[in-house]
């Protein structure tokens, strides 16, 4: 007799069906691996669907605190871990992707579809208790947002470990400039089925010029709908996993996520670091184990009890001390102005360095810097030196900086930028960098997502798309519409709003906090370059004091 499980101190043997069909509306069936409990009862099931390749073996870094087991698979759940829990873990091919027949189409709509019927198929299964979660790192954390648009009824709890849930703002355009990290991730993708391992299975599966799609669509005019988050019809019990390194990619989605969902059980994690490495730590899949066997098994282990946000403070240096908050932003934020003062760098010579000050200078000031022509280059090194040589330059811009804090300082949260800039072209790139000095003057910084380091935030914007949506924007959070762009006329004084991504970071006494201005990709850029297109000649100026109220604006929290 099957009988629905909820415990989870049974340790269940593992079996495991490979290539099972998994019928889609349309009448294609893609194949998918399932991982379950060898018993007669019902158990919930965590599903991935994507183009990893289920039957890809990953071989971890030897630090990963879970050791490598016959069915690791990149960025999902592991079934030697989870199954014995009670639980069933299925993998699924993206359409088009692995064994899957037809067209790969990443983080569509068209996925989005195929991902409710795998969701409704695996509940209906004989060893499914009704009840299905999903929980993965990037792209299976990804598509957990779209799939959760359409609000699949078997659907009970979700876990987007470190996905971003806006694919115009988040990943292809911050700020409206191209993120090549991006258009490098369909380009190798595409190889992996058309020439890897891969193709033996599915050679014609990454027909869709999905490139083009993306770059074409560089305005958001609703044709990528379909991966972007519909907030208001995400309404089901999430946990949502961001990292504080994941500024460029996915931080933006989980922190949009907690505080515009309607979702009246919904939790936010901050971590740092690695981004794999947290989700396979014990403590990680606690909270994870902690949360699916509320929702999926109705175990009262008193989850939903505990304060909603749990936040990883960043000390410098990789140092953090998890603690846990009520809301997101803090509600104890003292949203702290910091001017800027270009003053000592009006003549424009390198080194052009300003000041960031408690007071608004009575007295207006520019700072001119060049914005780095390609000049007479040929189109093909041109074009190359925008994604490949043409980013991280010392001494571009402006380096605004605090005098030495007079006692440890904390800011936790989201941060943004106001100030007035002006152009010899018809547009204007901004590059922004928040960067921590220690006592002596060296640079502190972190260990990013992808392992090199990186500094404490980042953010963009390309000045033709500063139109800000006033419904959505905060102060602490400007919300760019993205549907025209506002070129300007040479030397014409605008004023813009950069959103910076949020973050965590305690300065302590004598440190000092930096800001960068400048026309392209600064320090700990490394793996998320952007593409500048031709727009930045001539020079470009910041304009601050006196009329121009230039600002950075600090998530500060009080000491308890």
């Amino acid at each position: 007799m099957n009988v629905e499980v909820k415990r989870s101190d049974t340790a269940y043997k593992l079996l495991i069906e490979k290539d099972v069909d998994v019928p889609m509306r349309d009448g294609a069936r893609l194949k998918a691996d399932v991982f379950r409990p060898d018993d007669g009862g019902k158990f919930p099931a965590i599903l991935n669907l994507g183009p990893y390749q289920k039957d890809k073996l990953w071989v971890p870094p030897p630090q990963l605190e879970e050791k490598a087991t016959p069915s690791m698979n990149w960025e999902t759940v592991t079934p030697e871990w989870w199954v014995p829990k009670g639980y069933a873990a299925v993998r699924v091919d993206g359409r088009g992707s692995g064994k899957s027949p037809g067209q790969c189409e990443p983080w569509s709509l068209a996925e989005a579809i195929d991902f409710y019927d795998a969701i409704e198929w695996a509940a209906a299964q004989p060893w499914c208790n009704g009840k299905v979660g999903l929980s993965g790192i990037s792209y299976f954390a990804i598509n957990q947002w779209f799939v959760a648009n359409l609000q699949p009824p078997s659907l009970k709890a979700i876990i987007p470990w470190e996905g971003f849930a806006d694919i115009y703002r988040d990943a292809l355009f911050h700020g409206g400039l191209l993120s090549v990290f991006m258009t490098n991730w369909i380009t190798a993708h595409t190889m992996h089925h058309v020439m890897g391992r891969a193709a033996q299975h599915q050679p014609d599966g990454w027909q869709t010029n999905t490139m083009w799609h993306w770059l074409h669509h560089n305005l958001d005019s609703g044709v990528l709908r379909g991966s972007q988050a519909q907030w208001d019809k995400i309404t089901v019990p999430f946990l949502s996993v961001g990292n504080w390194t994941g500024f460029a990619l996915h931080l933006r989605g989980n922190t949009e996520a907690f505080m515009r969902s309607p979702s009246k059980h919904k939790k936010l994690r901050i971590q740092n670091g690695s981004h794999v490495h947290p989700f396979y730590t014990d403590e990680g899949k606690c909270d994870q184990l902690r949360f699916l066997d509320h929702w999926l098994k109705g175990i009262d282990n008193g989850v939903m009890d505990e304060p909603p946000v749990k936040l990883a403070i960043r000390k410098g240096r990789d140092v953090i001390e998890w603690r846990h908050e009520h809301e997101w932003p803090l509600a104890r934020t003292q949203w702290t102005k910091l001017y800027f003062d270009v003053s000592a760098a009006t003549s424009g010579q390198e080194p052009r360095v300003g000041s960031l000050v408690r007071e608004k200078p009575t007295k207006a000031s520019s700072c001119t810097y060049p914005a780095f022509s390609l000049g007479t280059m040929g189109s093909t090194s041109a074009a190359s030196s925008q994604v490949m040589g043409g980013g991280i330059k010392p001494g571009m811009g402006i380096a605004l900086s605090t005098p030495p804090m007079e006692q440890d300082t904390e800011i936790t949260g989201p941060l943004a930028a106001t100030f007035h800039v002006s152009s010899e072209s018809e547009d204007m790139d901004l590059f922004l960098t928040l960067r921590h000095f220690d006592a002596e003057g060296n640079e502190m910084m972190e260990t990013g997502q992808q392992g090199t380091p990186v500094p404490v935030a980042k953010g963009w914007l390309r000045v033709s798309h500063r139109e800000l949506d006033p419904k959505l924007s905060r102060p602490y959070r400007p919300y760019h519409k993205h549907t025209r762009r506002l070129f300007l006329e040479p030397g014409e004084i605008v004023k813009v709003d950069v959103e910076i991504w949020p973050t965590s970071m305690t300065f302590q006494k004598g440190h000092r906090i930096q800001l960068d201005v400048q026309p392209r990709d600064g320090v700990g850029s490394q793996s998320y370059l952007h593409y500048h297109a031709d727009y930045n000649t001539g020079t470009n100026t910041i304009h601050a004091g006196g009329e121009y109220e230039s600002y950075l604006l600090l998530p500060v929290i009080p000491k308890s």
